[in-house]
């Protein structure tokens, strides 16, 4: 009678370990490798809004490269001009400081040559207060005309957050709708709909927040060259203003 109880306790305890070893091996065997979701795939993940999000982003990089272009230093006071304009306005010679202007693209040679045109030199003063209102409104235009592309950045930087955010309500009404169809049993039908919502939102700030970041780094730049032009044109003004009365 002990015996039939004796191998019916060892074939449960074998069943047993056979059971804990099959877990075991279960545990430490390697789990397959899972795939990632590639660049491309978070772009279709994230809906509709990725194409305007994506057209927002290529007038973000041609802004930058224009404004930089712009507001590089030699596109407001070239050296080389400045020297050649003291030169001529010193002996009062105003048709060759102006063909200097004409041959420079610089806004320095721009706003100079159309106040050079209210210049007077049978005046003591060569008329200098003309002078320098002409061209301190052609400095403003000038402000105005490369001022008005780095705000466009701003606009940017305001507009990209806003489209991944009306994404992010896009994505969340679909998931709603989705909870209502199937009911919340299974959240995998959910993931498509919440990607959709937190993908747009992180392209969103991916654009804006470079756009910010270049718009402050250039309206910087742009109002420092333009006080140093307008300081140049002061210079060049008082050499050909003093030069008449000497």
């Amino acid at each position: 009678m002990k015996r039939p109880k004796l191998n019916l306790i060892a074939a449960l305890a074998a069943s047993s370990l056979g059971a804990l070893t099959a877990q075991a091996q279960e545990v430490v065997a390697p789990a397959s490798p899972e795939t990632s979701t590639s660049l491309f795939g978070l772009l279709q993940q994230g809906g509709w809004a990725m194409y305007p999000l994506g057209l927002t982003a290529l007038f973000m990089f041609f802004l930058i490269f224009y404004c930089w272009r712009e507001t590089r230093a030699e596109r407001f006071v070239p050296g080389a001009l400045m020297q050649s304009l003291s030169d001529a306005l010193s002996q009062r010679d105003l048709q060759t400081a102006r063909n200097f202007c004409n041959g420079s693209n610089a806004v320095l040679s721009r706003c100079l040559n159309a106040a050079l045109g209210k210049a007077r030199l049978e005046k003591q003063d060569a008329n200098r207060e003309k002078i320098e209102a002409a061209y301190m409104d052609n400095i403003e235009a000038e402000d105005g005309a490369i001022g008005q592309w780095i705000n466009y950045l701003n606009v940017v930087a305001a507009v990209a957050p806003m489209i991944g955010l009306l994404g992010t309500v896009s994505g969340m009404i679909s998931a709603f709708q989705t909870i209502g169809q199937v009911g919340m049993g299974d959240p995998s039908a959910l993931a498509s709909d919440i990607g959709e919502a937190l993908v747009t939102t992180a392209t969103g700030l991916v654009i804006g927040i470079p756009a910010m970041i270049a718009y402050f780094i250039f309206r910087n730049r742009l109002n420092t060259h333009i006080l140093k032009t307008v300081e140049a044109g002061g210079d060049l003004i008082d050499v050909l203003t003093e030069t008449s009365e000497g």
